[in-house]
């Protein structure tokens, strides 16, 4: 028995000793960016609320600022918000250091029924939101909209002002792409990617007329070979050109979405090829000498 633990132990501290370093636990406070921020819907109950922050892994020690989003923050970030409109889905957002991009995580993905984390990205992206790491739960089965809301909060308490009509067109822009992913049929990756191209193709054209931009538009769709009715046609160019028409650098906004994928790795290690052989070789390894051990 003896030798049996002495080969746990053993396996436990090699296998850690195995760890990329960028993998391992790093509880450190960004004294620069501050803590993480934790927001939770307004409507959710005491047993929800715990299931959510288990959900976002926030322990009841964990130093992150705690807030709540209700309808009347709905009314200040979007025009004609409902102010009783039901608040559960919430978000944990850790800021990052300029250039590092967002990297966005539905933890609660069957919870989360409508907005994807392409969608989420691209809507906060139009709203001004950069280089932050956001994980979005909730407890139970909704849409994913006021999370959004809740994120825009949590940029105003760390310090930040966002622009409201900015914020207000992210909206109208995951609205409507929930509609065509939900009513039309379209693949939700085909929604982002065709709201992505759109204003790619802004950025590099610089269209100045409604026009230009329905050229923009109609180009894209026959690209992506997607089909719209004439009114959801209409509604797509009516938004494209209100973005058109805020302060945006589409450039920046464009490359943020492409370099998505590093900036996960970046965050969270990119895991060497054979790693996993190695992990393999060397339990491998281990249990022949435990084995050994024992004859």
């Amino acid at each position: 028995m003896k030798k049996l633990l002495m080969a746990a132990s053993a396996l436990l501290l090699m296998f850690g000793a195995l760890l990329p370093t960028n993998l391992k636990a790093d509880a450190a406070i960004d004294e620069k960016l501050g803590v993480p921020i934790v927001v939770l819907g307004a409507n959710l109950t005491d047993a929800e609320k715990e299931s959510v922050k288990k959900s976002l892994k926030v322990e009841e020690n964990d130093e992150v600022d705690m807030i709540t989003v209700d309808g009347n923050d709905l009314v200040k970030y979007i025009k004609d918000g409902n102010s009783q409109a039901r608040m559960y889905s919430s978000a944990k957002i850790t800021r990052q250091d300029e250039g590092k991009g967002l990297v966005i995580n539905i933890v609660t993905p069957d919870n989360i029924t409508q907005v994807t984390n392409e969608m989420y990205a691209t809507a906060m992206l139009t709203a001004g939101i950069e280089d932050a790491i956001v994980e979005v739960a909730a407890p139970k089965p909704v849409t994913g909209h006021s999370a959004l809301v809740g994120i825009y909060k949590a940029y105003e308490v760390s310090g930040e002002t966002l622009d409201t009509e900015r914020t207000d067109v992210a909206n109208d822009e995951l609205n409507l792409a929930t509609k065509f992913a939900k009513d039309s049929g379209i693949d939700e990756n085909k929604v982002a990617e065709l709201l992505t191209d759109i204003k790619k193709a802004i950025a590099e054209k610089n269209p100045v007329t409604r026009e230009e931009v329905e050229t923009i538009v109609n180009e894209q769709l026959k690209k992506l070979n997607i089909e719209l009715n004439e009114a959801d046609r209409q509604l797509l160019i009516d938004l494209m050109d209100r973005i058109r028409q805020l302060d945006i650098d589409f450039g920046k906004l464009s490359e943020q979405l492409s370099d998505m994928a590093t900036t996960i790795k970046e965050k969270f290690g990119e895991i060497d090829p054979g790693f996993w052989e190695k992990v393999k070789q060397f339990f491998a390894d281990l249990f022949e000498s435990i084995k050994s051990w024992f004859k």
